[in-house]
Order: structure tokens, then C-alpha cells, then sequence
């Protein structure tokens, strides 16, 4: 099994250790911890992280802030710790990169469980024998290469955050068929009952910034009013 290296960046010590001992105890044994914004992005310079815990209440930097500087050097999955609860608050954290947040005061539990399901998303995803996959998903302007787990756009390689990439694969593998908010928190977060209800419209948007040609304007993953979303197909290349 691949090795999963996870990063704990909280100032309250002891919250640090609690939510260390549960995902010790879980099984996860590549746990590396940070107290300041500074300490965490040393961490990040020199090890592969792929998961990040962040509280956004930091003593140097703000969670809010270091998010942006995470995202110039790695693709973590980042995972908000945060008291701040406000629709404000959260689109704030999934807009500048953030994959999903919790709530204090919390289950460390919770954490875990959604740590295991993440995992189990992108180990389905990598663990695909090479004969049962299509390589790649062209929709015009955009393609997924999902062996090599790549973004183009254009004919570029386009920067793609790992659920950001999932969600969008999994609109490529059903074209022109329409999903309800749910049922993609289902089929691509492996869960609905933690996630909050913003969680999908800011991937879209954070998809569509991506593949678009004008955002504002989508041609590719359309909403469908009251029903949900659909990547339609565009011309093939």
C-alpha cells in the first residue's frame, strides 16, 4: 500500500496530539506536525505532503493566508479546522484552494473517517488496472489523461487540485447525463452527511475556471435548474 503522509498544522498543542493519537490508532503512521504557518511550509519544502489539516487560526499567518501559499507548492488535500462557521467563511476557505473544512469543537473521529474516505477515493482511482481505463476523455477545448492524472487545457497542463480533479473525471466518465448535488457528494466525496451544502457549487465554479473558455458562461459543465449539473460534449479532438 502507498505510503500516506499527513501534515497537522494547529497552534493548540494538545489538539495537535489528540487528533494525532486517533489517526495513529487508525493506522496511519506518516503524521508530521507544525504549530506556525512557517514551520508548516518548511515541512512542505522538504517532504511529499497528501494530506493537510489547517487551522485557520495561526499564530503568524491565518490558515485563510497560508492556503495560497500551500497551493504554490503542493496539491495536498487540505482539510480546514475552523470555529468560523459562516456561508462567508467557507466559500473564503474553497476558494483559494481549501478541499474541505470542520467545525470546533469536534470528533476526532470525524476527522479520521473522512481521511479514510479520501484516501479510498484516490486509491480506487490509482489502483484501476491499466487495461479497464481510458486513457484520456477529450471534450474539445479540455482533456482528462487519467493514467498520467493530468489536466489540458488548450493542449496545457492546467494545475488541478485532487478532488477538484476527481469531480471533474467523474463528470468526463458520464457525459451529458445530469447529477444532483448529492448525488455527486456520494459518488465523488464518498459521504454526504459531513459535507456542507457549498461544498459542490464551489468545485464547479473552481472546475469551470479551469476548462472554460469564459467561466461566467459555461459551454462544457453546464447547471441544469433545479436538477443539478452536466458536462456536455464538445467538439472531439
Amino acid at each position: 500500500m502507498k505510503t500516506r503522509n499527513i501534515l497537522l498544522v494547529d497552534d493548540e498543542k494538545a489538539i495537535v496530539k489528540m487528533i494525532e493519537t486517533v489517526l495513529r490508532k487508525e493506522g496511519f503512521e506518516h503524521i508530521y506536525t507544525a504549530h506556525t504557518a512557517k514551520d508548516a511550509l518548511a515541512i512542505l519544502e522538504k517532504k511529499h505532503i497528501d494530506l493537510i489539516i489547517l487551522d485557520v487560526m495561526l499564530p503568524d499567518y491565518s490558515g485563510f493566508e497560508l492556503c495560497p501559499k500551500i497551493r504554490e507548492i503542493s496539491e495536498a488535500y487540505i482539510l480546514f479546522v475552523t470555529a468560523k462557521v459562516s456561508d462567508l467563511d467557507v466559500l473564503t476557505g474553497f476558494a483559494i484552494g481549501g478541499d474541505d473544512y470542520v467545525t470546533k469543537p469536534f470528533n476526532p473521529l470525524e476527522i479520521a473517517a473522512r481521511i479514510k474516505a479520501y484516501f479510498r477515493r484516490i486509491s480506487s482511482v490509482e489502483h484501476l488496472p491499466i487495461v479497464n481505463k481510458k486513457k484520456q476523455y477529450h471534450f474539445g477545448r479540455f482533456l482528462i489523461d487519467e493514467d498520467k492524472g493530468e489536466l489540458l487545457v488548450n493542449g496545457q497542463a492546467v494545475s488541478c487540485p485532487t478532488q477538484v480533479y476527481l469531480l471533474l473525471l467523474y463528470f468526463c466518465k458520464h457525459p451529458n447525463k445530469v447529477f444532483s448535488k448529492s448525488e455527486l457528494l456520494e459518488a465523488v466525496w464518498g459521504f454526504n452527511h459531513y459535507v456542507d451544502d457549498n461544498t459542490v457549487p464551489v468545485h464547479i465554479r473552481r472546475i469551470r475556471e479551469r476548462i472554460e473558455e469564459d467561466p461566467s458562461r459555461p459551454q462544457y459543465l453546464l447547471t441544469v435548474r433545479g436538477l443539478g449539473y452536466k458536462l456536455v460534449k464538445g467538439k472531439m479532438i
